[in-house]
């Protein structure tokens, strides 16, 4: 799994296009974001699906690691297949998301996720700071 955590003071996307055929629920078509968030962009890697659970795990760790150092309690999750060459399945990658979904609000963060299965069209800002940019795979 490789992630891209960024914290972002401001965000709007809505859909521009659908790119798988089946539709997944569980998400927010349209947001715009005055306000400080983690931005976190997910690719889960075919390697993964071996131990999702355990991904999962590692997965939350890292989200409320970087959302403590910036604090920030607000989290949008983003499938982006776009940092690896290897994708898991839709599927797994959207279990993925759901599970770290429900995980999180379990303990206090609100979360968002990004249409699954659409490209988006982004504006974000994000101020200059340190720690407001972070990437892991594991």
């Amino acid at each position: 799994m490789r992630i891209l955590l960024w914290k972002v003071n401001r965000l709007k996307y809505n859909k521009a296009k659908k790119t798988l055929e089946k539709d997944f629920s569980n998400y927010v078509d349209e947001l715009n974001l005055k306000g400080e968030a983690i931005l976190t962009f997910i690719n889960v890697e075919k390697e993964d699906e071996e131990n999702l659970d355990s991904k999962v795990t590692k997965l939350i760790k890292n989200i409320k690691w970087f959302a403590k150092k910036n604090q920030v309690k607000k989290v949008i999750l983003h499938s982006f297949a776009h940092l690896s060459e290897s994708k898991a399945s839709p599927e797994n990658a959207k279990y993925v998301l759901d599970k770290a979904e429900e995980r999180l609000k379990s303990v206090d963060y609100e979360v968002i996720q990004t249409p699954f299965g659409y490209l988006l069209d982004f504006e974000l800002f994000s101020r200059g700071e340190p720690l407001t940019r972070f990437f892991k795979e594991f």
